[in-house]
């Protein structure tokens, strides 16, 4: 069964033509939807998808916006004010609105048509979590306007989603402490991958070492590795290299194929290793990236820990004017 929000989206979205869509956000909101881009990408006949940064999205002004696209938004407090305006922005526009946010009572939920409340936090089931929402959205997009035939399997596969996390946890426990142990002193950390994947390799780097742990980090395309980032490495700098399901994994592949030759510090998650028992094989190439990003969280908990470095300690965020 459908969250009953993406329920009541997908029968606005169903009354209206849809030529074109655009993923809106800023920040981690913005990285959890580069699957929901690369499975539109993929799968979608006659409708283009964009994603943009919400500031951006409205300076840039695209020229297609208007009465039949329909603007996906997410901001996980609801108040990141870039956000709400790009709502705005896009309603000004005469675009179909939805959100989705944890906090419905919030400028972003008030600036939309239509609020989608995703569970958060360690209890938060999986089915229910903004990943998931995501693509029960994007797949119903594609089920209500192509009659896509993987939308009734995504759905079925998703609700596989939270074992996959349960036997994850399990599995990589004692790489998550030993990444911790090994890397805590570290002053940069890289991180790596393509296609469905990329969004977890950037939020991990942005958001995780960047925001919550002052390390300094880039989040490396495996496609752009060669053309210039290769050069950093030596045997001193870390990469956490991810590989997952999807059509890019050549890429990825590549990538560590290289640095394996020359360099020593490779943290490598391998999705392969994954126990996805009870998710449509042709879907979890799309399904991987949300366990890559279940299993990276563990492994910023234990650095956390290590580091005395509690996640939630900001230096500037929330906490002066910008």
């Amino acid at each position: 069964m459908l969250h009953p929000q993406v329920q009541q989206a997908l029968d606005a979205i169903s009354s209206r033509p849809i030529e074109n869509v655009f993923l809106v956000a800023c920040g981690g909101s913005s990285a959890l939807m580069y699957p929901s881009k690369y499975f539109l990408d993929r799968e979608a006949k006659t409708i283009a998808a964009d994603l943009y940064s919400s500031n951006e999205f409205i300076h840039r002004n695209p020229v297609r916006l208007g009465s039949k696209s329909l603007v996906i938004l997410c901001s996980h407090s609801g108040n990141t004010p870039e956000t709400a305006e790009a709502a705005k922005f896009a309603r000004s526009k005469g675009a179909l609105t939805v959100s989705l946010t944890n906090e419905p009572a919030s400028p972003l939920a008030e600036a939309s048509e239509h609020v989608i409340k995703y569970s958060y936090g360690p209890d938060a089931p999986a089915f229910e979590t903004n990943y998931s929402i995501m693509y029960q959205l994007v797949s119903g997009l594609l089920y209500v306007k192509e009659e896509n035939a993987k939308f009734h399997r995504m759905i079925h596969s998703l609700q596989g989603l939270q074992a996959a996390y349960d036997r994850a946890k399990i599995q990589f426990a004692d790489q998550a402490k030993a990444f911790a142990a090994s890397n805590k002193d570290e002053k940069v950390i890289y991180t790596m991958a393509s296609g469905a994947n990329y969004g977890v390799a950037y939020s991990f780097a942005i958001c995780i070492l960047m925001e919550m742990q002052w390390i300094h980090s880039h989040a490396i395309h495996a496609g752009e590795y060669f053309h210039g980032p290769f050069e950093i490495l030596d045997k001193t700098v870390p990469i956490i290299q991810l590989l997952g399901l999807d059509e890019t994994r050549p890429l990825e592949e590549r990538a560590l194929h290289f640095s394996r030759q020359y360099g020593e510090k490779l943290i490598v998650i391998d999705a392969k290793e994954f126990d996805l028992s009870g998710i449509d094989e042709d879907l979890k190439g799309y399904i991987s990236p949300l366990v890559l990003n279940f299993v990276l969280r563990q492994f910023a908990n234990e650095l956390a820990d290590a580091r005395n470095h509690p996640l939630s300690t900001r230096r500037y965020m929330w906490k002066v004017p910008y």
